[in-house]
């Protein structure tokens, strides 16, 4: 599609359905899950062909040109007064929404992913095929984004172990395959060896205390926190953050609270300390704030300089989520 001929109209406001005229610019990670790639990006533009829906695809074959295809995609949707669509995992849609999120413009998502917590919380297809069919009659729904200093989170952010069970786990994915089992396996790994603290000084409304612990984690997407069976998942759908950090304790110790977590009984584990908050700020305890924290958004992993601030973000990822059927009358 060479040129798109639309006429430029106001952007649409929150829970609104999306104009059937709208063009979709789709950002397309060939390095995302698993499939046949041009199959399934073959099966897409069918769907959007069939329907009369104008379309351009961005394709990505490398992780570093995700951020210049995203943008591409934004400025031609705000040429023609389209909308920008994300084909890829959590990791693709984070770097994705970051360019997306001050332009206020329509974001659709096309699961590619392993877990797609994101697309799962918000009701849209797994299946690449059904998901398109999903973005032709979208409406237009808010959604809250987390932010740590200068990067965002839809999924989570964290220090200390979480960071280095994505390390393993992509170094495992990367060997054996991109699979929900192998990344089981590798987080059993990494769990079993894992021994660092961190120790940290820690201020969240209007409190200040000090922790040593493995791992810090801030969850802002409800369906993970109801999976692992804590209560916070309610405050995060109401403009919370939920933190969850864990008391240094043994390799076995540590599988076990693992095995609570898949059970959905995190919530009542005596080794485990959870809140909700609206802000908090993170800095190294021994003061030493001029070593950087490793630092992981989503999946994506990162060096940050202390001092770390969560907050949610005053302004709303506008995504475009499926209509819900219609009640029976």
């Amino acid at each position: 599609m060479s040129r798109l001929e639309v006429e430029r109209s106001a952007l649409p406001h929150a829970n609104s359905v999306l104009s059937s005229e709208a063009p979709l610019f789709i950002v397309f990670n060939g390095a995302s899950g698993t499939g046949d790639k041009q199959q399934i990006q073959a099966g897409i533009a069918a769907v959007l062909r069939d329907a009369g829906r104008q379309h351009e695809f961005f394709f990505v074959d490398r992780p570093d040109n995700i951020s210049a295809s995203v943008q591409k995609a934004i400025d031609h949707a705000e040429k023609f007064d389209g909308a920008i669509v994300v084909a890829g995992g959590d990791g693709t849609i984070n770097a994705a929404a970051e360019l997306v999120l001050p332009t206020r413009r329509p974001f659709g998502l096309l699961p590619q992913g392993t877990f797609n917590y994101t697309c799962r919380t918000h009701g849209i297809p797994l299946d690449s095929i059904e998901a398109a069919k999903a973005l032709l009659r979208a409406h237009i729904k808010p959604i809250q984004v987390g932010r740590v200093n200068d990067r965002i989170f839809l999924v989570n952010a964290s220090l200390g172990l979480y960071p280095k069970l994505l390390e393993d786990r992509e170094a495992f994915k990367q060997q054996y395959g991109r699979k929900r089992s192998i990344a089981f396996v590798s987080g059993l790994v990494t769990m079993t060896q894992y021994r660092s603290r961190l120790e940290l000084e820690i201020q969240h409304d209007g409190e200040r205390e000090w922790v040593r612990t493995p791992t810090l984690f801030v969850g802002n997407n409800a369906l993970q926190l109801e999976q692992v069976g804590l209560p916070e998942a309610d405050d995060v759908r109401h403009r919370q953050l939920a933190a969850v950090i864990v008391k240094p304790v043994s390799a076995v110790a540590m599988l076990g609270l693992a095995l609570r977590g898949a059970m959905g009984k995190l919530h009542d584990a005596e080794n485990v300390r959870d809140f909700a908050f609206a802000s908090m700020h993170v800095r190294r305890a021994n003061r030493s704030n001029h070593r950087q924290l490793k630092v992981a958004t989503d999946g994506e992993i990162c060096w940050m300089k202390p001092e770390l601030h969560f907050r949610v973000d005053p302004q709303a990822l506008m995504l475009m989520a499926p209509m819900k059927p219609e009640a029976p009358k």
